[in-house]
């Protein structure tokens, strides 16, 4: 009989630890699981601000390049203006390289503007990005 009990406790005590590693191990997968949702979920927001500023900045691009056609446009038919009404050939020159000089000066400001736009568009898209990459190689290096 007393052989009978000790299997029986040896039994119980082989099913309770069995039964908390068990557990344990559900409850360690499902913490994972989470912590892996998580982080995707992080991931997404990320992606989607990085899209959203992308979109804005090219937004600003757009608003900013029709801007200045617009200009341009307005002053090409003020120097035509002008050419029509020179009197001379030396005028016509003079206008034509008053006009082209500030043209190609008001072109540079504007691809400097452009520039800047797109700069500062890819930097605000890549925040978000950088900082998931960031955080991954924490999370990997404090894995070690």
């Amino acid at each position: 009989m007393a052989a009978a009990e000790t299997v029986k406790s040896t039994v119980e005590q082989f099913t309770t630890a069995g039964n908390q590693a068990f557990k344990d191990a559900v409850e360690k997968s499902l913490a994972g699981l989470n912590e892996a949702n998580a982080y995707s979920k992080k991931n997404l927001e990320a992606v989607i601000a990085s899209v959203t500023a992308a979109a804005k900045g090219a937004e600003a691009l757009g608003a900013e390049t029709l801007s200045y056609s617009k200009a341009a446009m307005e002053t090409q038919v003020a120097a035509a203006k002008s050419l029509s009404g020179a009197k001379s050939v030396q005028e016509v020159v003079e206008l034509q390289t008053t006009f082209a000089k500030s043209a190609l000066e008001a072109y540079i400001a504007q691809m400097t503007k452009a520039s800047e736009i797109v700069s500062a568009s890819m930097k605000d898209s890549l925040k978000p990005l950088n900082e998931r990459v960031t955080a991954a190689v924490e999370r990997l290096q404090a894995a070690r």
